[in-house]
């Protein structure tokens, strides 16, 4: 049968009037597929030969496609073949480049984050610098997009980038070779308390499994005698990795994870394969709603088996696994072939794409219809909403002032200025601005505009206008104008009011550029809520105990 189908995709023509497909129920969804195809192809033609205007063949067929696509769930995708080396760096962490994170930063492609001995490192580009060619193109004019395809190439090709430095002080020509670059699975480990050791895991690409089980390796040897494994904000990857990655921390032979899909070739059992490298070593599990797919199999199976506390917010939800299939021209297909089911036989899957509203979006799946399961030791676990933890802790958010002043790029502008006047700071621990610093970056601020256009005052705007317009409510406008005053009075009070917070992201902006990623992570964690309260936890071990403990 499948001979057949690709026949009919093939050459799309009506050859079902010969019988082909029989008349069984099977035979008439393949009728309604050969005519579908043969009326998109005639629609196509008709769009081509006689439209008004001249058309992209190409940008019709992809917008088609993808809004037919878009039907189902937003992981089921198209992939272009000037997109497939995109998406390779994305499964796999590799690609050739320089190894720098970019964006465009109030219309300028300036450099957020260089990889530690990447060409970048090595060729002395900072933190700030503006690229403003490549091999003698202006990128300026460039979306990020077509930035990112003439940055990356072939490893050992060579290329020549003109920089502007020091906020436009200086301008400078350097060359460097492109090579292999892996994006680390691990961003951060190191010992955080005598006998803890932290790692953070932020990708789940290939070898994920043997990175973690090295680095617990390490830290052990370090003295740690406890772990923090940090999967917040990790979206996921790899499905066999989250398998290696629990192999860690429970026996060989253990069940992981089963995929349940249409056919049997799409529901696979995955089993642990390797000894484990310690099954008793006290284990907290940070995640938050940002932790997806590979993410919630590990720490929805080490919460099934009761082999560590889970500690943070409830993960994304996104139960589902997909697979790529190649298409003619070098195109791939990535669609969503099965949902996974974590030992307790749940399905963390939290939105319902398969039942859309009339208006198309989707909703979550409502509580009556989630179901309970229960882990090792009898705790009750809920399907459908995400992976809940164990302890909640508090979402630690911005006020808008703040994150409207990091939005700006006023706060990335300033680490730049402190980082061009002071040769060195302290190590990332211990680096803080002092109250004589903060003071500068006030008058700083008042040489600047700054727009802090909030919600409050956008809704106090609405209420006005509603307000002038209706006699009834005009006598509110006294009030609305006293609510406005207030709105003012907190807007230019905002960097004594917020000035922990705002503290806090310019010592993080200024430390980057000494420290790298390295220097922003260990800088965070001694204020990190979530940390805390693993720290917490794992040394209290009536607490820790009590927490996986059996129901009675």
């Amino acid at each position: 049968m499948r001979k057949g189908i690709k026949y009919v995709l093939l050459i799309i023509v009506p050859v079902v009037s010969i019988g082909l497909f029989s008349f069984t129920p099977t035979g008439d969804k393949y009728f309604q597929i050969a005519k579908n195809l043969e009326i998109f192809t005639s629609i196509y033609q008709e769009l081509n030969e006689n439209y008004v205007d001249e058309i992209n063949p190409n940008q019709l067929l992809n917008t088609g496609v993808k809004a037919m696509l878009k039907k189902l769930d937003p992981y089921t995708v198209y992939i272009q073949e000037d997109d497939i080396e995109d998406y390779r760096t994305m499964a796999t962490g590799e690609y050739g480049g320089i190894g720098i994170q970019s964006n465009k930063v109030n219309g300028k492609h300036v450099v957020l984050m260089i990889y530690e001995n990447s060409p970048a490192d090595q060729a002395g580009i900072k933190i700030s610098d503006e690229i403003i060619s490549m091999d003698g193109v202006d990128v300026r004019d460039k979306s990020d997009l077509e930035f990112g395809k003439l940055i990356k190439g072939q490893a050992g090709t060579e290329v020549q980038l003109t920089i502007s430095r020091n906020l436009g002080r200086e301008t400078l020509d350097l060359t460097m070779k492109r090579e292999k670059i892996v994006i680390p699975n691990i961003s951060y480990k190191g010992m955080i308390t005598e006998d803890i050791g932290y790692l953070r895991l932020s990708e789940f690409t290939r070898d994920a499994g043997e990175d973690v089980r090295k680095t617990v390796k390490e830290l052990k040897e370090q003295g740690a005698e406890k772990i923090v494994l940090d999967l917040r904000e990790n979206p996921g990857g790899l499905l066999n990795e989250a398998v290696n990655i629990c192999n860690v921390f429970i026996p060989k032979g253990q069940k992981v994870v089963h995929t349940k899909g249409k056919t049997k070739k799409q529901s696979y059992l995955y089993n642990t394969r390797l000894e484990p490298l310690d099954l008793k070593i006290p284990l907290a599990v940070l995640i938050n709603s940002k932790s997806a797919s590979a993410s919630e199999i590990v720490s929805g199976v080490m919460q099934d088996y009761d082999r560590g506390v889970l500690i943070g917010q409830k993960s994304y939800g996104k139960g589902l696994v997909q697979m790529t299939k190649p298409l003619s021209y070098n195109a791939q297909l990535k669609l969503t072939t099965a949902k996974y089911y974590v030992p307790s036989g749940r399905c963390i899957q939290a939105l319902d794409y398969s039942h859309r509203r009339s208006d198309g979006s989707v909703g979550s799946i409502p509580d009556s219809l989630k179901s309970t399961f229960k882990t090792t030791n009898g705790r009750i676990v809920f399907d459908g909403g995400g992976v809940d933890p164990d302890i909640e802790t508090e979402v630690v958010s911005l006020s808008s002032y703040s994150a409207n002043l990091a939005e700006s790029g006023l706060l990335f502008e300033y680490a730049t200025k402190y980082y061009f006047s002071h040769e060195k700071i302290a190590d990332a621990k211990s680096f803080h601005l002092t109250n004589e610093e903060y003071s500068e970056f006030m008058d700083w601020m008042k040489t600047k505009d700054f727009e802090n256009n909030s919600l409050a005052e956008e809704t106090i705007s609405e209420l006005r206008k509603a307000s002038e317009s209706d006699k009834v409510y005009k006598n509110l406008l006294d009030e609305i104008d006293q609510l406005q005053a207030k709105v003012t009075s907190l807007k230019s009070n905002g960097l004594t009011t917020y000035r922990e917070e705002i503290t806090r992201l310019l010592e993080e902006g200024i430390i980057s550029r000494y420290y790298l990623k390295r220097g922003v992570v260990e800088a965070s964690l001694e204020q990190d809520v979530d940390v805390n309260k693993a720290i917490e936890v794992l040394n209290n071990s009536n607490e820790y105990n009590e927490v996986l403990a059996s129901v009675k």
